[in-house]
């Protein structure tokens, strides 16, 4: 079984919004519905789990109902930060769906993903175990100790951007989360940073310029743009 977990926990601070900003509307429907609409519309795509802070928990699965998006099985109340909604989207799966389950992993202000890029994330993760979409990155990257001087500029052909939906079989992700636990914790900034830092190998599927997430209003005017 293939299940999609929607991270749609955030806040939306940068956007300056006066709603979280996967509830922002644009073409006359919230962000959200967009996200979950272009998941549920890949055949094999068998379930959705909507984790979102609690506080909206009722107007997510009104908007469930009201768009008719009937994948959408579970909506779950989101913790402090992305890896701790992760955590519990998880950990929720992990009560009810085998081990074996793959799970994309897919922010909730990202709606424009397409069926190529979720379907190319269940063959690598039913292959290996664990993938995630990435883009080259075209600009070069210069990195900084202090943030005053440049110590380095690597070599931009290594550098990716990277994107969601990430995708993992079930007993993987939570392991890695729970070995994330175990060790102490630490600095994380996607799912696919926990299985690494297990030990595990993650593939790439290649995103694309157009799965861009929604973070400013600049971001969001690229996203009507694209939607023309």
């Amino acid at each position: 079984m293939n299940i999609a977990l929607v991270l749609a926990g955030g806040k939306g601070t940068r956007m300056g919004a006066d709603v979280p900003k996967q509830y922002i509307e644009y073409n006359n429907k919230p962000m959200l519905v967009h996200t979950l609409e272009a998941i549920a519309d890949v055949s094999a795509i068998d379930k959705i789990c909507v984790i979102c802070p609690a506080d909206s928990i009722e107007y997510a699965k009104t908007l469930v109902e009201k768009y008719g998006i009937q994948k959408v099985l579970w909506v779950a109340a989101g913790g402090a930060d992305r890896r701790e909604s992760s955590y519990i989207g998880v950990s929720l799966l992990a009560q009810q769906c085998d081990e074996n389950d793959i799970v994309l992993i897919h922010d909730g202000a990202r709606p424009n993903v397409s069926q190529r890029i979720i379907l190319e994330n269940i063959e690598m993760a039913s292959k290996y175990g664990a993938c995630e979409t990435v883009i080259h990155s075209q600009d070069t990257i210069a990195v900084s100790e202090d943030g005053v001087k440049i110590a380095g500029i690597p070599d931009r052909k290594k550098m990716y951007n990277v994107q969601t939906p990430q995708t993992f079989k079930l007993k993987t992700i939570a392991e890695a989360h729970q070995a994330w636990i175990a060790n102490g914790g630490g600095d994380v900034t996607d799912d696919a940073s926990l299985v690494l830092a297990m030990g595990q190998d993650v593939y790439i599927v290649e995103g694309e310029k157009n799965n861009l997430k929604i973070t400013t209003e600049e971001d969001l005017r690229i996203l009507y743009s694209v939607k023309q």
